[in-house]
């Protein structure tokens, strides 16, 4: 097993730009390109790549997976309760104006965002742990976890 120092110290620099970008995008999607879908595969992206460069483990022990099966719930909560409130408040489903006085619908969105990016980001990182858990299919009887940078041998292309 080699060390991959370069791979290491560039996803070590990068990761925690991808994790602010993906904030940007998540609460300024209202105004620009971008929203809760966008930030929730940037913050994806920014943990797989974690868990490719530093092994799946580790991920998983960074976002344990019950904090993503609580994060996919509680997004699907987020939007469909504002949903359900702005019904009780007297108006249609995601009638965001019934929430607030002032700002209604700038912070209804705010609040919708924010759970599509919460069950979009779950959702794709536990879609990552389950196949990057499987190993490899050529080799019944390896028991190592080839979700690592360290496992990558270049010479063997097949």
């Amino acid at each position: 097993m080699r060390e991959h120092t370069v791979l290491r110290i560039v996803s070590q620099l990068v990761i925690a730009p991808m994790l602010l970008y993906a904030l940007y995008v998540q609460f300024h999607g209202e105004y620009s390109p971008g929203g809760g879908f966008q930030a929730g595969v940037i913050l994806a992206t920014a943990i797989i790549l974690y868990g490719l460069i530093f092994g799946v483990e580790a991920a998983r022990e960074a976002v344990p997976p019950t904090l993503l099966r609580v994060g996919a719930a509680g997004g699907l909560l987020i939007y469909g309760g504002t949903g359900v409130a702005t019904i009780l408040l007297g108006g249609n489903f995601l009638d965001y104006d019934r929430l607030f006085d002032h700002g209604g619908q700038h912070y209804g969105l705010i609040i919708i965002e924010l759970g599509v990016g919460i069950t979009v980001a779950s959702v794709m990182i536990a879609i990552f742990y389950v196949f990057a858990g499987r190993g490899r299919q050529d080799d019944p009887d390896s028991d190592e976890d080839h979700g690592s940078a360290d496992d990558y041998d270049a010479d063997d292309v097949s």
